[in-house]
């Protein structure tokens, strides 16, 4: 079965990190050795999916992409079987976004590779593929770019300024679907075309104009949709490996010629990618009208490298995660004095519990960040503010996180305090729940302990476990002044069985 991701230890020379892209076209990996703070790639994996044409429109995806997807996967799996899970980061983009249940091909995912495989939105996918083509080709200084990556399913834009995403958006049209979408039966024609690029125009519209407001001093195209028109461009003679303004239309029209899918015959085109090429090129001369773009280079980087680099980020003091929250933190003005109170409670009782029940760092990392943001829902009401905190951050674009770590954070915010609901925990892959309800745990003690918000500490705090029952001393003297305290303990116990754990408090 996959095992967790912890984030220790720090990087050494000589480490191999993984990173697995499960795209809605293909699937990808790359292997690195770290080496002196820098990145060599020593090994490449690519694999033609499809998984988004076993879509079927209600969330449901078909048996043959499914299979085609675990085999691919389990070989995957084999080549990565010696990296630390540590080291590896699989990452599902738009196709399992649009799964009805994407625990039910999550599981058996998880199981051929051998990792966990978390799922990221639109937006983090987004952040990844900027943080890869950053540091593949650095921007220079001060300048700002615009990055457009065609997937299978979605299309990412990103404006960054030298390693950092100023804006980022995630459109619904990629080379997969737009093709499923306007050229049904595999017909084309100049009609269904004009259609087709009115109907993608208008859903640029929310964003276009910031875009170009914003502007940029070059644009870069990453994926394979942009490598294989920008070789056609130059087969054609059209550019010069560049995609233009000039050479789409002359390349559109010479695709519109075949009139049908099959009849393509564009140079260099291969054979896996001539089923999907046209919706390929009609979302990116929707993004060149709407964008108003002039000429597009083509970038040798993608999601995937930004994977790695981010793996890197989060076995140092560079997480982003921490960004982010900490952003929280200050836009809903969360009483920064009480979250370190509970956060360095919380982590005065994971350290007594830790080795007992088996949490890592990961947890540790998950409880601080609860920590901190536990009351955020205090700036949308008092009442219920767990349950108002825990929807913000689940239905949040949380740079840096992934789904799955969403809905951990979420769960944790809105157990922390009050019943436990029954389906607090449903979102949540196996692998997560027996960590998520025993850090839930420690975080209502923590939350608790400082509900009178005093900055006094607290002199005796011995916690221990005996497999699902937690006992807590603490002093007499403190306990005996604080009453109201002692009857929050006491029926405290109600709490922790809606968590499955047994609460036991003393006094000393």
């Amino acid at each position: 079965m996959p095992q967790s991701s912890p984030t220790f230890p720090p990087l050494q020379d000589g480490d191999l990190l993984a990173a697995i892209d499960l795209g809605s076209n293909s699937f990808h990996m790359v292997i690195a050795r770290y080496l002196l703070g820098q990145l060599r790639v020593v090994d490449r994996l690519r694999e033609t999916v499809r998984m988004a044409d076993g879509l079927d429109g209600k969330g449901g995806l078909s048996a043959e992409a499914r299979q085609r997807a675990l085999e691919c996967l389990a070989r995957f799996g084999q080549r990565i079987r010696n990296i630390p899970p540590y080291r590896v980061r699989a990452l599902a983009t738009n196709t399992v976004r649009q799964l009805r249940s994407p625990l039910s091909f999550l599981m058996p995912a998880e199981t051929a590779l051998g990792h966990a495989i978390e799922v990221v939105n639109g937006r983090e996918e987004a952040r990844l593929i900027y943080l890869g083509v950053a540091h593949a080709q650095p921007p220079k200084p001060g300048q700002r770019r615009l990055v457009i990556d065609i997937g299978g399913g979605s299309t990412e834009f990103i404006i960054g300024s030298g390693m950092q995403p100023l804006e980022r958006e995630s459109l619904q049209a990629g080379c997969i679907a737009s093709t499923r979408r306007f050229f049904p039966g595999g017909k084309l024609s100049k009609k269904r075309w004009k259609d087709a690029l009115t109907e993608i125009g208008a859903e640029f519209q929310p964003f276009a104009a910031k875009y170009r407001a914003l502007g940029w001093d070059e644009a870069l195209g990453s994926s394979g949709t942009h490598k294989a028109i920008s070789e056609i461009c130059a087969a054609m003679k059209l550019s010069k490996g560049a995609i233009t303004a000039q050479a789409l239309p002359q390349l559109r029209d010479e695709l519109l010629r075949a009139r049908h899918i099959n009849d393509i015959n564009l140079p260099t085109l291969s054979s896996e990618r001539r089923p999907i090429i046209a919706g390929g090129v009609l979302v990116l001369e929707a993004a060149f009208q709407s964008l108003g773009l002039q000429k597009l280079l083509v970038s040798k980087a993608a999601m995937r490298e930004g994977i790695l680099y981010d793996i890197m980020g989060r076995a140092s003091d560079n997480d982003p995660r921490d960004e982010s929250v900490a952003a929280l933190t200050r836009r809903y003005d969360i009483d920064a004095a009480q979250a370190l109170r509970v956060e360095a409670t919380a982590q005065r009782l994971f350290e007594q519990v830790a080795e007992s029940w088996k949490l890592d760092s990961d947890d540790a990392r998950m409880l601080g960040w609860a920590a901190r943001l536990h009351e955020l829902g205090l700036m949308i009401a008092h009442s219920g503010y767990h349950t108002h905190g825990s929807y913000v951050i689940e239905h949040s674009d949380i740079a840096g996180f992934s789904r799955q770590e969403q809905q951990m954070l979420a769960a944790l915010i809105r157990t922390h305090r009050r019943g436990v609901p029954r389906t607090a925990f449903d979102a949540l892959p196996d692998r997560l729940l027996l960590p998520a309800r025993r850090t839930a745990a420690l975080l209502r003690l923590a939350v608790l302990l400082h509900r009178s918000h005093e900055d006094d500490p607290i002199p005796t705090l011995d916690l221990s476990v005996d497999g699902n029952t937690l006992s807590l001393v603490l002093d007499k003297v403190f306990i005996d002044a604080r009453p109201l305290l002692r009857a929050d303990l006491v029926g405290e116990a109600e709490g922790m069985a809606g968590l499955g754990i047994s609460f036991r408090p003393f006094v000393a």
